[in-house]
């Protein structure tokens, strides 16, 4: 089988023998119960709050018990044993069944979730959360919730920390569903802190090792190389970057002035002087003077 096969598997067998634990040991306050498998078998912690029902008379339920694990369960050699629970108002599967057990009864949702909450923060828990889901007064199904103190719902401590508990009522408009979280008083959440009294906060603090202006100084030794560039250093590699610039500079401009000046010679050259248009415009003037005065005297 594979390893995500035997995981589901040992998953499904753990919620069936829970269930099962439900509805056996429900009149003797049954809260929950742990399972490790050993070389020598199948140990099982079961809490509850009176162990001698579960127990039985001559230890007959126990026996009962084991039988019914070997035998619907496939379990190897079970050994189960059974411890008080200390406080039963801190934890959250035996609240979650006197919960359900006062809404069969007839309580009002209201009254029995407050009372309960009451009662768990009264022991010392750190928050608690109850949740009734279902046709808790009419025909329309609804969630309600009760809250006391500080609840963890996602993340490790929410797994780890948090008890948590299911009940179920059935009541003549429906089931009730019923949910409890609680966190025990001696949780360590990890967003804890403490504060400390009466403490000097010099005693916390490392002072460095010499004067402030011990350490600005320059070093004892003339050899030893200084981190960084001299400011006057760079100031004169700026300068010099900016005196080599100057030459290129005008060395273009002249080029610009000796580009200009032939432009301006070649079109000198093509151009005619003005003086020699002058008389070339005259001697055709007086040309075309001559032929008309030839052609009208020819008409006459």
């Amino acid at each position: 089988m594979a390893d995500e096969h035997q995981f589901i598997e040992n998953g499904l067998q753990r919620t069936q023998i829970d269930e099962f634990f439900s509805e056996e040991l429900s009149r003797a306050g049954y809260g929950g119960m742990d399972v490790a498998k050993t070389p020598m078998g199948t140990q099982i912690v079961l809490k509850a709050e009176k162990p001698g029902m579960v127990i039985g008379k001559g230890g007959k339920n126990i026996r009962k018990i084991t039988t019914t694990l070997e035998e619907d369960f496939d379990l190897d050699d079970p050994q189960i044993d059974v411890q008080e629970v200390d406080e039963p108002d801190l934890n959250a599967q035996i609240v979650a069944d006197r919960l359900a057990n006062a809404l069969e009864r007839g309580w009002y949702f209201r009254k029995a979730g407050h009372t309960t909450i009451d009662r768990i923060m009264d022991s010392g828990a750190l928050g608690a959360e109850i949740i009734l889901s279902g046709k808790v007064t009419g025909a329309r199904s609804r969630v309600e919730k009760f809250n006391r103190g500080y609840i963890k719902h996602n993340g490790e401590p929410a797994e780890t920390i948090v008890d948590s508990g299911v009940g179920t009522a059935v009541m003549k408009l429906g089931t009730i569903g019923v949910r409890v979280k609680i966190i025990p008083p001696d949780a360590k959440l990890p967003d804890d802190f403490e504060v400390y009294e009466d403490v000097e906060v010099a005693e916390f603090i490392e002072e460095p090792e010499g004067d402030v202006e011990e350490l600005l100084e320059e070093p004892d030794d003339p050899e030893a190389e200084s981190v960084g560039a001299d400011p006057e250093d760079v100031i004169e590699a700026e300068s010099s970057d900016a005196v080599e610039e100057i030459p290129e500079e005008e060395i273009v401009e002249e080029d610009l002035e000796e580009e200009i000046g032939d432009s301006e010679a070649a079109a000198a050259d093509d151009a005619t002087d003005p003086e020699d248009l002058d008389e070339d415009v005259e001697a055709e003037a007086e040309e075309l003077l001559d032929e008309m005065e030839a052609d009208d005297e020819e008409g006459e």
